[in-house]
């Protein structure tokens, strides 16, 4: 049983299947010690549960919760390539991108949504750098959009 799996659950979550690419690229590299995913839409189950700009159609606080499916979603890629998610050992990086009302100045708390749920899952290893971008579009009109660097041993 996986450490990381078992304290997922007990935060009421489960890891999802890996989402399949919408275009020509894979979820998640290796590299060494490192794995980088792709950008990681909200996908539930194959679909987006919203769309449109945060600030406009959907909420601050909806979108929070959009980015921690999306690190939901960063955790399936990288497990997908590691077999485990206990080959963690550090979230090294997240980059979030927003899809943004051009009034909404808000990027840093939607990308809390994935930042506090990694420190959540891995502790003090969950403590990253990050990014939070406000973008005009995103890819099928997703709210949010975000790419993870995890350390990685075997």
């Amino acid at each position: 049983m996986s450490v990381i799996e078992d304290r997922l659950r007990e935060l009421g979550y489960e890891v999802p299947e890996v989402a399949a690419p919408v275009a020509a690229y894979v979820p998640a590299l290796r590299r060494g010690d490192v794995v980088y995913t792709s950008g990681q839409l909200p996908f539930v189950d194959g679909a987006l549960p919203a769309t449109g700009k945060v600030g406009a159609e959907v909420t601050a606080e909806q979108a929070e919760d959009l980015a921690r499916l999306c690190a939901l979603n960063g955790l399936a890629a990288a497990r997908g390539i590691l077999g485990s998610l206990d080959k963690i050992t550090r979230v090294v990086k997240v980059t979030a991108f927003v899809s943004s009302d051009p009034s909404f100045t808000g990027q840093p708390a939607v990308a809390n949504g994935a930042s506090v749920f990694l420190g959540k899952v891995f502790g003090d290893s969950g403590i990253h750098v990050r990014s939070a971008v406000g973008v005009s579009v995103l890819p099928l009109d997703a709210p949010v959009e975000i790419e993870f660097v995890f350390e990685v041993a075997d």
